[in-house]
This record gives C-alpha cells, sequence and structure tokens, in this order.
C-alpha cells in the first residue's frame, strides 16, 4: 500500500502530507502562546469591569489563536532561514514535516477565525487590536524588519506587547493609560531579552543572515544597550503603584524584580568580549523570562486580592 501511494504521488505530483497533530500544534509556538494568553488574562482581569465568565473565555481563546496564527505564518515565511539555525531547524516547515502551503493555510483561516470570532462575539475594538498584531507580527516584523535592520526587536517588540492591551479592550471596549503600561513593561522587555539570547547565538543567527544586533553592531555595543535598557524597564515595571494602579505590595515586588535586572544586565555588561561560554547572557536571558511571568503573575494577584478586599 505504501509503494502504491508513493507511485500515486509521482505520478500526480501530489504530496500527501505527513504531518501529525502535534506538528501543527508546534507551528502554533505554544511557548510564546502561553505568555500571550497570560499577559492577555491580566489586562482582561485588570480592567475595571465585570465581565461574564463566557465572554472572558471567548476573548482569551481568540487571542490564543490569533496568536497561534501569527506563528503558523512566521514559520511558513521563515523556513528557509530556520532551516540554517540549530535553535530552529527541527521545527515543523524547515524539518519537511509540515508543508509551507500548509502552514500558509493554516496560519490565514487561524487569522481570519480569531479575528471574526473576537469582534462577533466579543468587542470589534479588541478584535481591530488583534488584526493588527497579527499583521504586524507576520508581516512588519518577520517579512521586513527582521531581515533588514538590528532593531528588529525593538520595533517587532509591539507584537508581543499589545496582548494584555486587548485583553483589556475585550473588557472594556477601550484602551486606557494602565493598559497602555502593561503594554510598556512588555515593549521595553523584549529587547534585552532577545539581545542576550542573540549574544550566545550569534552564530546562528550569522549563518542565517539575520541582522541581530550583536552580528551588525558587536558584542559590546549589545552589552551596553542591554544594561541601558534594563535601568529603564525597572522603574517602568514599578509604574502602576506609582500611579495608583496597583499596591504598595505590587510596587516592592515589581522594585526587587527590576532590581535583578539590572543586576543581571550588570554582570553582561562586564562580560568580556571573548567569552566564548556566554554564561552571564544565559544567565539574563532566563532571568528575563522569569522577570516578565512574575511581574504579571504579581500585577494580577495584587487586582484580585485588592478587589476581595474592598468587596
Amino acid at each position: 500500500m505504501a509503494l502504491a501511494t508513493t507511485d500515486r504521488e509521482i505520478e500526480t505530483g501530489i504530496h500527501l502530507s505527513e504531518a501529525t497533530p502535534s506538528d501543527y500544534f508546534a507551528l502554533l509556538k505554544p511557548r510564546v502562546m502561553a505568555l500571550v494568553v497570560f499577559t492577555a488574562v491580566v489586562g482582561l482581569v485588570a480592567a475595571p469591569v465585570s465581565v461574564n465568565p463566557f465572554i472572558a473565555l471567548i476573548a482569551i481563546l481568540s487571542i490564543a489563536v490569533g496568536a497561534g496564527a501569527s506563528g503558523a505564518l512566521n514559520m511558513w515565511y521563515d523556513a528557509d532561514i530556520d532551516a540554517l539555525m540549530s535553535r530552529t531547524a527541527t521545527r515543523p516547515v524547515p524539518s519537511g514535516r509540515v508543508q509551507p502551503g500548509e502552514a500558509l493555510v493554516f496560519g490565514l483561516v487561524l487569522s481570519a477565525l480569531s479575528v471574526m470570532t473576537l469582534g462577533v462575539l466579543v468587542d470589534w475594538l479588541a478584535a481591530s487590536l488583534l488584526a493588527f498584531t497579527i499583521f504586524f507580527y507576520a508581516v512588519v516584523y518577520t517579512m521586513w524588519l527582521k531581515r533588514w535592520t538590528p532593531q528588529n526587536i525593538v520595533i517587532g517588540g509591539a507584537a508581543g506587547a499589545f496582548p494584555p492591551m486587548i485583553g483589556w479592550a475585550a473588557a472594556t471596549g477601550s484602551v486606557s493609560l494602565e493598559s497602555v503600561i502593561l503594554f510598556a513593561i512588555i515593549f521595553l522587555w523584549t529587547p534585552p531579552h532577545f539581545w542576550a539570547l542573540a549574544l550566545f547565538k550569534s552564530a546562528d543567527y550569522g549563518r542565517a543572515g539575520v541582522p541581530m544586533m550583536p552580528n551588525v553592531a558587536g558584542n559590546a555595543s549589545t552589552r551596553r544597550q542591554i544594561f541601558a535598557y534594563s535601568v529603564i524597564i525597572a522603574p517602568v515595571g514599578v509604574l502602576p503603584a506609582a500611579l495608583g494602579y496597583a499596591s504598595l505590595g505590587y510596587g516592592i515586588g515589581a522594585a526587587a524584580l527590576g532590581v535583578g535586572f539590572v543586576w543581571y544586565a550588570w554582570q553582561v555588561l562586564r562580560m568580556s568580549d571573548d567569552d566564548q561560554v556566554m554564561k552571564p547572557a544565559k544567565a539574563l536571558f532566563a532571568y528575563s523570562i522569569l522577570y516578565l511571568f512574575a511581574i504579571f503573575a504579581i500585577y494580577l494577584v495584587d487586582t484580585v486580592v485588592g478587589r476581595a478586599m474592598a468587596g
């Protein structure tokens, strides 16, 4: 039977997909999706309105599917450079488990489904922000910025910063300063997070021709910029408490996390240019992930506890 199938493929020119459900799930970039969903939940819960649980569930599922759609479109377009990097070579498209056309259709269908569901069942402003986020990540970042400028992560980071704002808009039908601050925290976190990765994966990016900051400006300049961003992100993380959107407890927790971020970035700044092990950069990369999850978790707990005490 297998031989007959192979002969038919040769005769007709039709390639039958060998993709499994797990391959399509991998196209969604589940780890990135988890972060998107979590920050969107924080934005939705932080909004000063009561949201029907069913509507909230629809909103979060739509945002999750939209994030997955962005990942699939990114993997479709980036298959050529993904194949050249050890970190991404085993992804479904460059490994051949999913055909490029399948990934493209999958991403487009999920994009339309997520935006229309969010708009029809929840809120059109939130749906518009989701549509813009998908477009920004798939087209502006993936197709343009990523391959043409070392500022790709700086500008492209906006795509990953929108979820809490989308969650807020899904709950309120509007955008507020509080949601903009949540956006800013992620936006400013993105460059030092990815540049830390780029420091110890610069050879990968060099083979793929991606102009990441270490490959274009050098390690020393990248280390200085990482430290500069860490000095900015630390106080921005405390802004919700300073402006009265969160409690003193959140402010103390955010300040402690910010000090940790600056300390790890300082270790990267002091790292020698010829350091082949890149332990400080790897430590900062790991800590940056913890930082973002922790600061949004504290914000979520602070909001829920604050409302319980007030009610």
